[in-house]
């Protein structure tokens, strides 16, 4: 069981999301606008968030860059009308976890939030570091030598997972079910993607024979060790 909440200004859709979480056993605090939203993010503790982009008072894309700008960790699925790549794009630039286009099947929506709960929590310890590459959770920021780098939120958490077990081991399986969230990109492909793109932001050069991620041929990735 978790605590919720859910920011939907469509009051007929607001209480069917809501019944459907509740059977799931869910606490559910639900909201219609935009600024009583902020309002409860600054003042009350979630596991989940569900948040429509579309919002009277303050947009949702608006609630999710101002909370992740001020540390805030709490996972977040967007929900929105906008089916363009570019929307869904910017929605997850943001910071948001996850994405869903209306309309869309309660069962998915359920199983996404599902998916962020059984995410390990590992936003309040401190800063990792590995060599020098620094990663703060809390702030959601990375950095090598002390210059700021920019990772799409689900690279994030799978760089951060990877830096704080820095000598396991994760098989392609074994990533995709404890990092990432139900959705379509959730592939061993897509994994691979998601690893190249990491690569090409914290790495100095192109030579996978000294990338930060270390590829364990048939059996996993893992931080590459580091020189003494």
């Amino acid at each position: 069981m978790a605590k919720v909440l859910l920011v939907e200004d469509d009051e007929d859709l607001a209480v069917t999301i809501s019944d459907m979480l509740s059977d799931e056993r869910h606490t559910i605090d639900t909201i219609h606008n935009g600024l009583d939203a902020m309002e409860a993010l600054k003042t009350r503790s979630y596991e989940v968030v569900v948040l429509d982009w579309d919002l009277p008072g303050k947009s949702g894309i608006s609630i999710l860059r101002d909370f992740r700008a001020a540390g805030g960790g709490t996972p977040i699925i967007m929900l929105t009308g906008k089916s363009e790549v570019e929307q869904k794009e910017q929605g997850l630039d943001s910071g948001a976890d996850d994405y869903l286009t209306k309309p869309f099947h309660l069962k998915e929506l359920a199983a996404r939030v599902r998916s962020l709960l059984r995410r390990p929590t590992m936003s309040n310890a401190g800063v990792l570091t590995w060599g020098n590459l620094s990663l703060d959770p809390s702030r959601f920021e990375v950095s090598r030598d002390g210059q700021q780098l920019r990772l799409l939120p689900r690279d994030f958490a799978i760089l951060e997972f990877l830096m704080r077990h820095p000598t396991q081991i994760f098989s392609t399986q074994a990533l995709l079910d404890g990092v990432w969230n139900y959705d379509s990109d959730a592939t061993p492909e897509g994994l691979r993607v998601a690893i190249r793109r990491i690569r090409k932001v914290i790495d100095v050069t192109d030579d996978l024979e000294t990338s930060m991620i270390e590829n364990i041929s048939r059996v996993g990735y893992r931080m590459r060790a580091q020189d003494k």
